[in-house]
């Protein structure tokens, strides 16, 4: 795999902070605003050392220690656009908590795990994850442009970066084809987009070719936190080899940009529906109001509130984690004060390879054969018969005089 190199240059050693850091981002890298509108100039310009950070983001020599004791074990990737979207002077700003190690991240190693969904227990062959009977994961790369410091295969982090060569991904398109119980595959990773459009559109045409195969999905952050990703080439391919389906990842509000709306009416233009799959993060997005503002902000955007998903349990994430009651009160809080399309499903994903569990408020206080006794939103409640099978009734025999 070619080595992308990073084009940072050293900034002079005297200069007055910028008003924003995407002002500082553009006064240390000088793009053009062709070059900031190219996904490949951004990836090439990720921050992921303390050195190109620290060009950026003021930092105190105890945070430069921490960064690189933590980033020794657990490293770091952020995008120059994703960088761009943080509050300056606000240290709880969402978009550094999911994006910037945290000495935290070394702590509660002996109540987490590396792979607690146990996916290689279910690879049939390397990168083919076959949990659910109709559907399969398909793991193409573990390479991402934002580290995100929840990330459900941090595991990955620790054997370099990879892209699937092809008689890796020949073995898993096999074990697809000759497995016709399977109608929908999911493309994911790392993240499947850091694959050029070229060997994208080979990948779809062999899912393609497949008869069974009814629905393919793309699992990618790329609209969230680098959405100069979805460019022509990407959706001539997407409404090529349709019907694609598409499944982001925003977790806060401040991440729906205009750059982000852009990138949906490209897909949406493209034939391909998107939905949105959020991490619920401690100190993040774990309140209503949070929630109900992100819900609102897809969907002006046509994106569907997919999944509510409780932070599973990896190694290095534990402080972001909350308590599973948090999620299932903030789907109390959102029914009946947005519409259903708004109200995303509150999972857990259970350790062990058991798969995604759905958890919501407790409506039902009692129910019999005859009778159900229910709590809307607002608390008030109420008796609902509870029909049964009409018994069929005897008509009397009519004999003719």
């Amino acid at each position: 795999m070619t080595t992308i190199t990073a084009e940072i240059e050293e900034p002079p050693s005297e200069r007055p902070p910028a008003s924003t850091f995407r002002e500082r981002i553009w006064e240390v890298l000088k793009p053009t605003q062709e070059q900031w509108d190219d996904w490949k100039w951004h990836f090439r310009n990720r921050f992921n050392t303390v050195d190109k950070l620290a060009r950026v983001m003021p930092l105190t020599e105890m945070q430069r220690k921490q960064l690189q004791l933590v980033s020794g074990k657990y490293p770091f990737s952020i995008t120059p656009y994703y960088l761009s979207l943080v509050r300056k002077d606000d240290p709880t700003d969402p978009i550094l908590a999911q994006s910037l190690p945290s000495f935290d991240e070394l702590l509660h190693a002996e109540i987490t795990q590396e792979d607690p969904l146990h996916e290689k227990d279910d690879s049939p062959v390397v990168g083919l994850v076959h949990r659910y009977p109709d559907r399969a994961l398909f793991v193409i790369t573990d390479i991402c442009p934002l580290l995100c410091r929840h990330c459900t295969r941090k595991r990955e982090w620790d054997g370099g970066w990879w892209i699937r060569q092809k008689p890796q991904l020949e073995a898993g398109i096999a074990y697809l084809r000759r497995t016709p119980a399977i109608r929908d595959v999911i493309i994911s990773g790392g993240d499947p987009l850091t694959v050029d459009n070229d060997g994208l559109e080979w990948i779809l045409q062999q899912l393609r070719s497949i008869p069974h195969l009814e629905m393919i999905r793309f699992g990618t952050r790329f609209p969230v936190v680098l959405p100069q990703r979805i460019d022509e080439g990407f959706t001539r391919i997407c409404d090529k080899y349709g019907p694609i389906w598409l499944n982001t990842h925003f977790n806060h509000p401040n991440e729906v940009t205009p750059e982000a709306g852009r990138a949906v009416r490209e897909l949406l233009r493209a034939g391909v529906p998107v939905n949105n799959q959020t991490v619920l993060l401690r100190g993040i997005n774990d309140t209503v109001e949070t929630q109900l503002k992100l819900s609102h902000e897809l969907l002006k955007n046509r994106v569907r509130p997919y999944y509510l998903f409780h932070a599973d349990e990896v190694r290095g994430t534990e402080h972001l984690r909350t308590p599973v009651e948090t999620g299932i009160k903030i789907i109390e809080g959102m029914r009946g004060h947005t519409s259903g399309l708004g109200v995303p499903t509150f999972v857990v994903d259970v350790p062990g390879g058991g798969g995604k569990i759905p958890l919501q408020p407790n409506y039902v206080l009692s129910w019999t054969e005859d009778e159900m006794m229910l709590r809307n939103y607002a608390g008030r409640i109420f008796h609902y018969r509870n029909p049964r099978p009409a018994k069929a009734k005897q008509l009397p025999v009519v004999v003719a005089a």
